[in-house]
């Protein structure tokens, strides 16, 4: 009987993983179409200034995270239906807040300084608050086990961004392709109601801060580090070597785009699955996040020396185009950085499923420390080039830190689960132990 049951357990875990590929799936295409059309429309300098735009979004977006989303995948991944659905209004109703109001901070930046670069800040600021309530139905579809939700979320905001940017390229400008972005994530947001009937409840956004900001306050400030280390990179790239070396960068990584924008959205499923796996087999938590993370490091190292050994120039042209010439010899430096980030993402599910906070802070600080160092020092050392090989060894250096913490943080619980029995539900003593043992360093 044990074993069929795990073998359910298996099959369901592997269904809910495909839809969240899936959905990833569709969601890195999206991100990696509206990249690559920006980049033959533009070239590198009006790219550069997109790119401004598009990592200044990726803070905000960590921002509804940490104080929406993350806290509800980890509290509330396979409760019932009631307490979700309470608990998902709330959340989306935070993000839809903070929407609204970094959404009016950047439109008074924006106008504040003028220029193209105003312009973009000011379209940005526009349709902040769709793509954070767009993010946040995501996740609440897989906190609540329902990817293939997502998956048609996502697919509604593809099928919706097409038009918008073919309508963009008619003007083709940097705030024409954020707005037909931005809109189409409208579409989406508007169809989670559809898809739930449940609405943003913004009464509740009170309520869910102080309810949560134990995980909340740790999270925002570990996810802001994280895309604030990059738009930090990336002010100072263009700072010291012009926005040209940003859209050069920023070329190069769009050909690794599928691993970026699935490692961007990634705990949508592995923090869900992880807190499951804790929940029914705490000693499987290592082996689940070794396999998750080398996976994804193996798949993004296949696909960046296939980019590098077997994509034609006419073919890196068609996709890139005038980018192509200075981005593709960063392929090897971008594929590096993605690989230690790949491989993180184990860790940093296995601690978020455990719901240390302070430790994948500290984790996070790190890492983003080395990344802005290490990338800046590039930067002044060998321009774009410099600064991606800066960034790869930051990667890799912030990985070692998180499977450290990880290790220290699974010793800790099961020395802990050995000390409190009652807090280890139906996991033996002998298991406990075995697995505490493990946890040990050599």
């Amino acid at each position: 009987m044990p074993s069929i049951l795990r073998s359910r357990a298996v099959r369901a875990m592997a269904g809910r993983l495909s839809w969240g590929l899936g959905d990833q799936a569709v969601s890195s295409l999206t991100n990696f179409v509206v990249g690559l059309y920006v980049a033959r429309s533009l070239g590198a300098t009006a790219f550069g200034l997109f790119s401004i735009a598009w990592v200044t979004y990726g803070v905000i977006l960590n921002v509804s995270r940490g104080l929406a989303t993350d806290p509800l995948m980890v509290r509330f991944s396979g409760v019932t239906r009631a307490s979700w659905r309470t608990a998902v209004g709330q959340a989306v109703g935070t993000a839809f807040v903070v929407g609204i109001a970094s959404g009016l901070v950047s439109v008074l930046f924006g106008l504040a300084v003028g220029g193209a670069l105003g312009a973009a800040f000011v379209a940005l600021g526009a349709v902040l608050p769709f793509l954070l309530v767009q993010d946040a139905w995501r996740f609440g579809f897989f906190a609540q086990g329902t990817g293939h939700k997502a998956f048609v979320n996502d697919g509604i905001q593809a099928v919706a961004l097409f038009p918008a940017l073919v309508l963009a390229a008619r003007y083709d400008t940097v705030v024409a392709f954020l707005l037909a972005w931005g809109c189409s994530a409208g579409v989406a947001a508007a169809f989670g109601w559809v898809q739930t009937s449940v609405l943003p409840r913004l009464g509740g956004v009170r309520g869910w801060l102080r309810d949560h900001r134990d995980l909340g306050v740790r999270y925002l400030v570990e996810n802001v580090s994280n895309s604030g280390s990059s738009q930090l990179r990336a002010y100072g790239l263009g700072a010291i070597s012009g926005l040209a070396a940003v859209g050069t960068v920023r070329g190069a990584e769009q050909l690794l785009g599928p691993f970026l924008a699935l490692l961007m959205g990634l705990s949508l499923v592995t923090v869900a699955e992880g807190a499951r796996v804790l929940r029914q087999s705490p000693h499987r938590l290592w082996h689940f996040c070794v396999v998750l993370g080398a996976a994804q490091a193996a798949a993004a190292l296949i696909w960046g020396l296939g980019l590098w050994f077997f994509v034609p120039e006419d073919a890196g042209r068609f996709v890139l185009g005038s980018l192509w010439d200075s981005s593709s010899p960063l392929v090897p430096a971008v594929t590096m950085a993605v690989v230690g980030a790949s491989f993180t993402t184990g860790a940093t599910a296995g601690l978020r499923a455990l719901g240390m906070a302070r430790r994948s802070l500290r984790s996070q600080l790190i890492a983003s420390a080395c990344y802005v160092v290490f990338g800046l020092i590039g930067a002044v050392l060998g321009g774009a080039g410099g600064s991606e090989w800066g960034v790869a060894a930051a990667t890799l250096t912030g990985s070692a830190v998180w499977w450290w913490q990880l290790r220290s943080a699974l010793r800790d619980h099961f020395a802990a689960a050995t000390e409190f029995p009652a807090a280890s539900g139906s996991f033996s003593q002998a298991e406990l132990h075995s697995a505490s043992e493990e946890m040990k360093p050599a």
